[in-house]
């Protein structure tokens, strides 16, 4: 096949956001130099997955507006809020507060259904009970109308705070904020509700085989139907996650446990698991020319320009650097990424991308 993935313009990576129980500031000490670290390397973004009840960011809106004071150039990402847990007028005012002081950074990335561990927080998230909520896509719309910021009231409503009157929206109002949002599509069901809704794209390593067993075409016609309906006037981003872990700079006890942690996962990948058929991509471990061969090879990087890192839970700080660095030094040249760092002449590149109509 064609060696297409030479197009690879926007390179990130997405962290969990580790931390011990006795010490969560350490942990998230990490994770914030690690967003340093990778904006050292010329990466364009660093997602953050947002969690509940775990050892992990349960406020991805307050970590980015940190991570915004730690960098200067890299995109900022969640990847992704539970919409089920939070307010459509509240959270968008945190993520319009942490986009401005960013200067403009976030990438804002959504789920929808109910949420991780909703039998036991649930009920202390919506004081009561939490069954009667909408948790669908309409949280989501109802937040994005949020964010465009209409005036709320009559033309003649103003509320007034000391020294100033005003017609009352969300603050602070960012209208860039509106084309920064993402959706986290793994069934064809989902890929539609964000093409029709106008929201770039993200899918990884999982996806729900809703019409095929194999991975790569399950991914292809999920991408293949979200372009079909996103609107082909606006810009249409499609980001692809995939677990890359090259071990050329590891030691050797190290690549040794990078191999035992891919065979404990490579089980799940020979067929579909569970009820809904969820499919998983085999993890990307070993030494980089490896690994450059099969990213050459995956069809369904074939069609974005758009490429993610899902770095593994539970490894060290330290591992992850090296991940990140060989990935920036021995793998991204060979898919025509340049670092950002060392691009001239030219603005940061989004690697937004027009959908084909």
């Amino acid at each position: 096949m064609s060696d297409s993935t030479s197009g690879i313009r926007t390179l990130s990576f997405l962290t969990p956001g580790n931390y011990p129980d006795d010490d969560p500031y350490a942990g998230l000490e990490d994770t914030l130099r690690l967003f340093e670290y990778g904006e050292s390397l010329g990466f364009d973004g660093a997602w953050i997955r947002q969690r509940h009840l775990e050892h992990g960011v349960g406020s991805a809106a307050v970590f980015l507006a940190a991570a915004g004071q730690r960098t200067s150039r890299i995109q900022l990402g969640t990847a992704v809020i539970p919409i089920g847990y939070e307010s459509p007028f509240r959270l968008a005012e945190d993520l319009s507060l942490a986009d401005v002081l960013s200067r403009g950074r976030l990438q804002a990335g959504f789920s929808a259904g109910t949420p991780p561990h909703a039998d036991l927080i649930g009920d202390l998230v919506f004081d009561g009970d939490w069954r009667s909520y909408d948790l669908s896509y309409g949280r989501i719309t109802r937040l994005i109308e949020n964010l465009r910021g209409d005036f709320l009231g009559d033309a003649g409503t103003v509320i007034h705070s000391p020294g100033n009157t005003q017609r009352p929206r969300l603050q602070p109002h960012n209208p860039g904020l509106i084309d920064r949002l993402w959706y986290g599509g793994a069934s064809i069901r989902s890929v539609r509700w964000a093409g029709e809704s106008g929201l770039n794209l993200l899918t990884g390593n999982i996806v729900f085989g809703d019409r095929s067993d194999d991975f790569a075409t399950t991914q292809s016609s999920l991408l293949g139907e979200y372009r079909r309906l996103v609107d082909p006037a606006r810009p249409a981003r499609v980001a692809v996650g995939r677990v890359i872990v090259p071990f050329d700079s590891a030691d050797r006890a190290t690549r040794e446990r990078y191999r035992q942690y891919a065979a404990s996962r490579y089980e799940r990948t020979l067929a579909p698991q569970g009820e809904r058929r969820v499919l998983f991509a085999p993890d990307l471990v070993g030494p980089a020319e490896e690994i450059i061969d099969r990213l050459r090879a995956d069809p369904v990087l074939a069609q974005t320009s758009e490429l993610r890192l899902e770095l593994p839970y539970e490894f060290r700080r330290a591992d992850y650097e090296q991940i990140l660095h060989d990935t920036v030094e021995l793998i991204a040249p060979a898919l025509g990424h340049r670092p950002a760092s060392i691009r001239s002449g030219v603005e940061h590149d989004t690697g937004e991308v027009a959908a084909p109509a």
